[in-house]
């Protein structure tokens, strides 16, 4: 499994114009298409103004797959096309993640 880090950062104040965006334009969106959220956080502390989401994959092909399937439907266009409209976002930055070979024995423990 490879986990699909998204960090995206909101101009001052910014942060719940862009929440109500993604609410309401791309949440269904990517749970149709991309189906294993693991996760969407809102920073307390240290760098303020940032959202942080993990998307689970098998690996990078079924990443791939999803990812471009979502991108082809146009109430995707619609959700980017909001996003720039509303002009909320500093910098957006997504990582590549995949467990430790430790971790992954953790969890066959855990079981």
């Amino acid at each position: 499994m490879i986990v699909d880090l998204r960090i995206y950062t909101c101009k001052p104040n910014k942060v719940p114009v862009f929440l109500k965006i993604y609410e309401e334009k791309a949440w269904p969106l990517q749970l149709q298409y991309l189906e294993n959220c693991l996760g969407w956080y809102m920073t307390v502390e240290g760098e303020l103004n940032t959202i942080v989401h993990q998307w689970g994959y098998t690996d990078q092909g079924d990443r791939e797959r999803r990812r471009n399937a979502m991108a082809a439907d146009p109430k995707w266009g619609e959700f980017a096309k909001a996003v720039a409209e509303a002009d909320v976002l500093v910098k957006m930055e997504n990582r590549i993640l995949r467990r430790t070979p430790f971790f992954d024995a953790y969890l066959a423990k855990k079981g």
